[in-house]
This record gives structure tokens, sequence and C-alpha cells, in this order.
């Protein structure tokens, strides 16, 4: 005879479980500028969380996120079975019939929110167009960890307006990791910039002086005309739209902290015509760089 497999929701040793009374939803976070964005409505940890089994036909009216961290299981939305295992995470978009189950001999831990929001499906769909079967891998990071951690804590602190705004503005955070994982891995750490990134920094370095395409191309290593399709894809822009940019940005604080001529701050970034660098300042900024000297200098 078959054992009988044990299957339950909840109440696993160590576990943490927060749901947001609705009440605070209805009167704070569904009105709140902030916060009706993307607000957290259910959040929880489970380690180790053997025989845990979710099922439901129809879904439910909140996104679901579930992140394993250890441990493995199965997911299955709207009919297809993914396995999930470490550092991946899962995506539930909301009132889509689904169920999941953490494997009886290596269960899974992990971390889980529902959330809801007047953005949150487009959030969702932007995460989704990164993943297969509704899953993605994710290389480990504490940082993310804390995040998630830094909201159980806080959310525990109460609903004050205060306390409310920060752990959801947290949580975008926490979803920025997940969409933009490359970027959020490098965030703080000193490592090798990819070839975009060096040319900008090198940008920075050197405003003060007139650089063409083809030197920029020959900095970066790469041909004229690959070189403007890679960097105006990383950027929006093309490379010397983007160096202007930062010659207006360096201009702004020129025109702020200094008593600088219009003319002395066009030479100090290697324009020697004060007129199209006016020209160029008032394109992009939408007045003259007198006119932005005199709105924005405090008495």
């Amino acid at each position: 005879m078959k054992e009988k497999v044990l299957k339950k929701r909840e109440g696993f040793e160590g576990q943490q479980l927060i749901v947001v009374p609705r009440k605070i939803s209805a009167d704070f976070l569904t009105r709140d500028p902030i916060t009706r964005q993307l607000y957290i409505t259910d959040i929880g940890y489970y380690p180790k969380a053997r025989f845990h089994y979710v099922k439901r036909p129809a879904g439910v009216s909140q996104h679901i996120i579930i992140y394993c961290i250890e441990g493995k299981g199965w997911v299955e939305i709207d009919k297809k079975r993914t396995d999930i295992g470490p550092s991946q995470f899962v995506i539930i978009p909301a009132n889509t019939p689904h169920k999941y189950m953490s494997d009886e001999h290596e269960p899974w831990t992990i971390y889980w929110t529902h959330f809801k929001g007047e953005i949150s499906a487009y959030v969702v769909e932007l995460i989704l167009q990164r993943t297969k079967n509704n899953c993605l891998h994710l290389t480990y990071n504490e940082t993310r960890i804390r995040l998630f951690e830094d909201i159980c804590i806080n959310l525990q602190k109460g609903y004050g307006g205060d306390n409310l705004r920060y752990v959801n503005m947290t949580f975008n955070h926490f979803l920025s990791s997940l969409l933009y994982e490359e970027k959020f891995n490098h965030a703080g750490e000193e490592q090798r910039q990819d070839v975009i990134g060096r040319t900008i920094s090198m940008m920075q370095e050197k405003l003060d002086r007139v650089i063409t395409l083809q030197e920029f191309a020959g900095y970066a290593e790469l041909s004229v005309s690959h070189f403007s399709a890679v960097f105006r894809e990383k950027t929006g822009y093309s490379p010397i739209e983007y160096f202007n940019h930062l010659k207006i940005q360096k201009s702004c604080q020129h025109l702020l902290f200094s008593k600088a001529t219009v003319k002395e701050i066009a030479l100090r970034l290697g324009v020697e015509d004060q007129y199209y660098f006016s020209r160029m300042f008032s394109k992009l900024m939408g007045m003259s760089p007198s006119e932005y000297r005199n709105r924005n200098t405090t008495v």
C-alpha cells in the first residue's frame, strides 16, 4: 500500500509569516500616493518546509513571488510544471491557477511574498519577459536577503505611515534586484567595467576637450558603426549626444557654484563658441544658461 504524503500550507519550525491587515490596505496602502503603486499584502520565510503544499485552482488576487535559496520543489502554473531549486525564483501572476510543493526529501527554504498595486501587473510583465516558464535563476546575493529580512523586521514594528512607505519602497528595491540582477550584483563593487562603462568614465574625465566619434570608437577598440550601435543600445543616445549631456550637466554645477561667465564655462568644457554652447544648453535644459543661474541661485 502506497504511503500517503503529508501536505500542509504552513507551520514550519523557524518560519516567519506576516499578513498585512486588509483594513490597513484599504485605509492606507491603496490611498497613499507612494504605496498604492506597489505594496505587500503578505510576506514570509519558510525554512526547510517539508510537505509544504499549496493549491489554488482560481489563483489569488495578488501576484506571488517564491524565492528558493536551498532545497527544491516544483511549481505548476496553468498546468505547466517547473522544478525549482536553489537560487531560483518563480513569479505567479494574479488570478492565475497554480499549485506548488516542496520536495519531500530535500525540502525547500523559501522567501515568498504576495503583492498588489497600480503598477504591479506592469512590473510582473517586465519580470516575465526575462523568465522561462515563470522561473529565473539568480546568483545568490546576501544583500538581497537582507532587503527581504529588513522588510519583515520593519513590518513587525507596526503600520504607521512612514513605516509602511519605507517597507514598500524597500520592496521596490528588492524587485529591482530580481529584474536587473546584473546591475544589483555590481552595485558598490569595484569590478571591471564593460566597454561602454569605460568609455563613459573617459568622457567624464575629459569634459574640457573636443572628442570625435572616431576617437571614442578607437578608445573602445570597436569600429565606429559597431561602437555607435552598442552605445545607443546601452544608453539610448549616440556617443556625441551623451558626451554633450555630460558637458551640460557639468555646466549646471559651474553656473550654480561659481561666478564664471557663460563664455568662461563654455571654454572650460571645450566649447569655444559661447553662442553654440548657449543653444545646446537651452535645447537640453529648456532655458538659457543665464536664466538657469537666475532661477536656481538662492539669496
